[in-house]
């Protein structure tokens, strides 16, 4: 088992910035691959970014792609997510999610572990 848990989300201006961060603790947490999924109000979950486990491939949605940086601190137990830049249409749930193997990233479904979802609100 992995549990995950996400901070740091909030009400931001839009071409603010925002970080992310999600602590995970039960099993070894570097041996994962990790991810950020949102899910906007009304809409279905969509991917964001993906991470090897050890940081070395990384993987992006094209509308936040050059805005938003995915990392990992395997020695802190902890994934986080860098917004810049950010839009309105950035406005959503946010959840990180973790798997074993570094395949179809972009599919929530082949994700074992989740998030309880941390809220980012982007005013124009």
């Amino acid at each position: 088992q992995v549990q995950l848990v996400e901070s740091g989300g909030g009400l931001v201006q839009a071409g603010g910035s925002l970080r992310l961060s999600c602590v995970a603790s039960g099993r070894t947490f570097s041996i994962y691959t990790m991810a950020w999924f949102r899910q906007p109000p009304g809409k279905e979950r969509e991917f964001v970014a993906a991470i090897s486990w050890r940081g070395t491939s990384t993987d992006y949605a094209d509308s936040v792609k050059g805005r938003f940086t995915i990392s990992r601190d395997n020695a802190k137990n902890t994934l986080y997510l860098q917004m810049n830049s950010l839009k309105s249409d950035d406005t959503a749930v946010y959840y990180c999610a973790a798997r074993r193997s570094y395949v179809d990233v972009r599919d929530n479904r082949g994700y074992d572990y989740w998030g309880q979802g941390t809220q980012v609100t982007v005013s124009s």
